[in-house]
């Protein structure tokens, strides 16, 4: 895997992080969570080798040092996958989204779907301001308090955010369960040991180690219209989510799966926003190959 960027045609810079072209034919584009840009490792790298896909993980604006866009919607995203793919000579292509991923894996498939022709959303967040969803309910105390800042506007929601990433700038694997607290059930608690703790140690560190302007400008878009509507969807997708999930709970994929009536739902007993890839990441992406194949 390495770190790469692309200029596009405005002179704007895209950071990605790519598993290789020797990794496989087809191209995976994978949007992280929210913070949880930086490098991917065995959790998800292993299965798509397995399944022939090279994953490249899209930094969004605002993140490392991909040029930021204030203001940006969920839509916003579409553009730079595509040049993405153009960038690296792929017409079509499927993707992944985890956690704060998931609405922009569907503003893909559904915004560009000659060239996304499939989508996966693993643990994916909800629209706010739905009246069939109540987009807290269920969510740890750090959520409430995260989102309830980005509702106060940019000012509010950075002064929140820049003391937690001051902390999360040198963090290790053996302080994680400590430091995300409230947003953590049992089976996450369990699976943030070893190695993947130091993992995803690693994402956060990578995350706001240029700041906080995307993680900001991620909760503000989750918070504003997302730019399309769910029923635009006319390609696969596949929702997963888990049922003690505290960080985007069981409810959120529920919402999902009745918006997007033919999607390929998974919501899975005993797991939560961490401990849910090791299961859908195998399967799901096996998925996204065989429509890749169509």
């Amino acid at each position: 895997m390495s770190e790469q960027h692309f200029i596009r045609s405005n002179g704007d810079r895209v950071d990605y992080f790519d598993s290789g072209s020797d990794s496989g034919s087809d191209l995976l584009i994978y949007h992280h969570g929210t913070p949880g840009a930086g490098p991917m490792h065995s959790d998800v790298l292993e299965p798509a080798r397995a399944n022939d896909l090279r994953i490249v993980e899209l930094v969004r604006p605002g993140y490392g040092r991909s040029t930021r866009q204030p203001n940006r919607t969920v839509a916003d995203v579409v553009a730079l996958a595509d040049e993405l793919a153009d960038h690296l000579g792929f017409e079509r292509y499927v993707s992944m989204g985890w956690s704060g991923g998931g609405p922009h894996v569907l503003a893909n498939v559904a915004l560009s779907p000659a060239r996304c022709i499939a989508g996966m959303s693993l643990a994916g967040v909800g629209m706010f301001g739905e009246p069939d969803l109540n987009f807290l309910e269920g969510m740890g105390q750090d959520n409430h308090d995260e989102f309830g800042a980005a509702l106060e506007g940019e000012s509010v929601i950075r002064a929140y955010l820049e003391p937690i990433a001051e902390e999360l700038s040198h963090i290790s694997g053996a302080e994680i369960v400590d430091v995300m607290g409230s947003l953590l059930p049992d089976e996450d608690r369990d699976a943030l040991t070893g190695e993947y703790g130091d993992n995803t140690a690693e994402v956060f560190r990578w995350a706001v180690h240029t700041g906080v302007d995307g993680w900001l400008d991620d909760d503000i878009a989750f918070t504003n219209p997302w730019g399309f509507a769910l029923s635009d969807i006319k390609n696969f997708v596949s929702i997963w989510q888990g049922a003690t999930d505290l960080m985007v709970p069981f409810a959120h994929g529920q919402w999902l799966a009745s918006k997007i009536p033919h999607a390929d739902v998974n919501l899975l007993e005993g797991h939560g926003h961490l401990s849910i890839g090791e299961p859908a990441l195998s399967a799901g992406f096996a998925r996204l190959k065989q429509q890749l194949a169509k």
